[in-house]
């Protein structure tokens, strides 16, 4: 069978989105550019998006000289959608004065055979975020209703009119419908200044905007309690309670917000006379590791952590944390593993930094000596080019590369390969239902040690 040969995709000076029939597809990782890997082009899936990336000239691959050519026409990218992860970025040369990407995912792209193919990898079966088969209205009559059945309701009111229609935030049309995923947005504030926020901007910033608005207010027990109901007598098969969104700070600042929440909601503090049934998430950067053991304690099934790298200083170029550090999140990590927490990593992939030796390692370790039980390969949302320039100090060439942690393996190799090391592991994009509580097999901290390091010992 003759090999993909994806052509460049491009945008003319009208905007519309054209192939270069002289001119091969080529895409990024990190420092390497060069033809897509035969294991990880796709077609692009439905329910995806087309960026036209302004300030940026498209590069394709003349298969005839085997040069690299720049065109006139401005680059594409895709946004895969969720279940999917990018594998690889657009290449391309950026104009003096471009504007700064927004806060999206920007996977290489190009044409073949009738159809757009895409440098990605599916992650997870579940279909919790698809909305095609949804009748047109549907998700707004579900939303009005709510508000009109719950006028006093100041949660339900911001998930509803901030969340459903204004951002269209695929976890609130969920909780409208009453299916899957429950959003529970708790907390203003966050420790952390993290480069790409998607709530709130820094002041030294060079974004324009960020894609959504913070939580303004702080809602009570009694008001997350009541969406946490009404969400488990809707979905009454695969409920699940998320705190932590994109529209809040971190919710482990306000611990006995969430605890009291979770003894309203359970009813009783032994589990074996709750009475609110469901798994009970929450979305964090796990700076605090005496609040995770209170969560724990009053009902808290999983916990996933937020991170771009397993490396503490990567980690800290991105998080920019102001009253934490990287071991306060391992810490964090080993609490919730002994109170029976299932932890899992929302780990933000970045095609030439996380697909790498130095970044396998340090995961693994990450994972095996703190008792992850899984991984979810979400997209990091960044401009790609700021993102590696932030990453490797501003280096250039193999000094770049070797900043980066070495060249890129591909997300496929990276995925075998961490997944050999720790075999428990789970991978996927969404939270998972786990029922109250889950069933662990991840080693307790201590027990696991490098494959290496075992033949040595």
């Amino acid at each position: 069978m003759a090999r993909l040969a994806p052509r460049l995709v491009m945008a003319d000076e009208r905007g519309n989105i054209v192939d270069a029939p002289d001119l091969l597809m080529v895409c990024r990782r990190g420092a390497e550019w060069g033809l897509p890997r035969p294991d990880e082009l796709m077609p692009l899936p439905e329910e995806s998006e087309l960026f036209l990336l302004p300030g940026r000239r498209a590069v394709g691959l003349d298969p005839q000289s085997g040069r690299m050519e720049a065109v006139e026409g401005l680059a594409v990218a895709a946004f895969a959608a969720p279940a999917h992860t990018l594998s690889a970025h657009p290449a391309y040369v950026t104009e003096e004065g471009a504007p700064m990407l927004p806060l999206f995912a920007y996977g290489a792209v190009g044409f073949a055979k009738g159809r757009f193919w895409v440098c990605a990898r599916r992650v997870d079966d579940d279909p919790r975020q698809q909305f095609r088969h949804i009748k047109p209205g549907r998700i707004e009559r579900e939303a009005a209703a709510l508000l009109r059945a719950h006028p006093k309701n100041r949660l339900i009111r911001h998930i509803i009119e901030n969340c459903v229609r204004r951002y269209s935030c695929p976890a609130a049309r969920n909780f409208a419908l009453g299916r899957y995923e429950a959003p529970l947005p708790s907390s203003r504030a966050c420790n952390a200044r993290c480069v790409g926020c998607i709530s709130a901007k820094g002041a030294d910033s060079p974004l324009q905007v960020t894609p959504q608005c913070r939580l303004a207010f702080t809602p009570t027990p009694e008001e997350i309690a009541e969406v946490m109901a009404l969400h488990g007598s809707r979905e009454q098969a695969v409920p699940i309670y998320s705190f932590g969104q994109g529209c809040e700070g971190d919710p482990l600042l306000n611990p006995d917000l969430l605890v009291e929440s979770m003894r309203l909601f359970r009813g009783a503090a032994d589990p074996a006379d709750w009475t609110g049934h469901g798994t009970v998430n929450c979305n964090t950067n796990a700076s605090r590791p005496e609040a995770v053991a209170r969560l724990a304690e009053a009902g808290l099934t999983s916990m996933r952590v937020s991170l771009n790298s397993a490396r503490p200083e990567l980690y800290h170029r991105y998080y920019r944390p102001t009253d934490y550090d990287f071991s306060d999140v391992a810490e964090s990590i080993r609490v919730a593993r002994r109170h029976g927490v299932f932890v899992s990593l929302n780990l933000l992939f970045f095609p030439g930094i996380t697909d790498t030796e130095a970044e396998l390692a340090a995961l693994a370790r990450l994972v095996g000596e703190n008792g992850v039980s899984m991984i979810e390969w979400r997209n990091l949302n960044i401009d790609p080019e700021w993102y590696w320039e932030l990453m490797t100090g501003g280096e250039a060439g193999e000094d770049a590369a070797a900043a980066a942690g070495g060249a890129s393996m591909g997300l496929e190799a990276f995925m075998k390969r961490l997944c050999g090391l720790c075999p428990w592991l789970r991978y996927g994009y969404f939270n998972p239902w786990l029922g109250d509580r889950a069933e662990i097999t991840a080693p307790l901290p201590g027990e696991w040690k490098m494959p290496e390091e075992k033949a040595e010992a």
